[in-house]
């Protein structure tokens, strides 16, 4: 029987923000899929928790991604120990909820640091020699607020605007070793995350910007499998793009 392209058996792939939300989805899929995962995120015991049910455990490994000046060698030492990597998925990320006339510059760093910078030093450490197998892939959580502004979310727009631009340059550079780069831009997605902007804008607030998403929000596992989709052989000649998984958001 045919192996189904969509089949990631013995393939280590690693997750950041692997403890919730659409990492956590993305984390269950994959192992479905038959991925080796090594999870990552600031908390080690709710990393631990993500797969404690599983017949094969994933690999936990806890780092602080705003220290990104050390992710290439921490990855390192992650082949070294596990084997090279066949993917890579940066789903950590940081919103933020900030009128300009209220926003701060260390707020920014911030979240280009998480949002941004860290997705390079990934990709970085990911080209290192023995770290990427001989075909691998890397896919960026990227935003729809990327693609099109909103209000009070300069910041957050502006640093998922740049992963998508990021993915197509790295595309490019990396294409001749095997490596490809694209990006998911998620709509509204019900996560803990959503919860809390819920509490902040209010419920009218929220009810008004789940009707701009013609077929409702989306759940993490939506997300999930298109983030599976672009790590596994079904996407082997797409690289340097963003997939929108937005319920319709952006036909508007």
């Amino acid at each position: 029987m045919p192996r189904s392209p969509l089949d990631l058996s013995d393939r280590l792939i690693l997750l950041t923000g692997a403890s919730s939300g659409i990492g956590l989805a993305t984390a269950g899929v994959l192992h479905a899929l038959g991925a080796r995962l090594v999870l990552t995120g600031r908390d080690q015991a709710r990393l631990e928790a993500v797969g404690s049910t599983w017949d094969a455990r994933p690999i936990v490994a806890p780092f602080d991604l705003a220290q990104t000046s050390g992710i290439p060698a921490w990855m390192k030492a992650l082949a070294e120990r596990h084997g090279p990597f066949s993917g890579v998925v940066h789903s950590a990320g940081l919103q933020l909820l900030r009128p300009l006339r209220m926003l701060a510059e260390e707020e920014v760093n911030l979240l280009l640091n998480v949002n941004l910078t860290a997705a390079l030093m990934l990709t970085k450490g990911l080209r290192q020699k023995g770290v990427r197998a001989e075909r691998s892939s890397v896919v960026f959580v990227s935003s729809v607020m990327g693609l099109v502004g909103t209000p009070a979310r300069t910041a957050y727009c502006a640093s998922k605007g740049a992963l998508t631009a990021a993915a197509k340059a790295l595309a490019l550079e990396l294409a001749a070793e095997g490596v490809r780069v694209n990006c998911v831009a998620p709509g509204m997605v019900r996560t803990p995350m959503l919860e809390s902007a819920t509490a902040t804008v209010g419920q009218a607030q929220m009810e008004a910007i789940t009707a701009l998403h013609p077929l409702g929000l989306g759940a993490p596992e939506d997300v999930a499998n298109a983030i599976a989709f672009l790590l596994a052989d079904t996407a082997r000649w797409i690289t340097g793009t963003t997939l929108v998984v937005d319920g319709g958001y952006t036909a508007h």
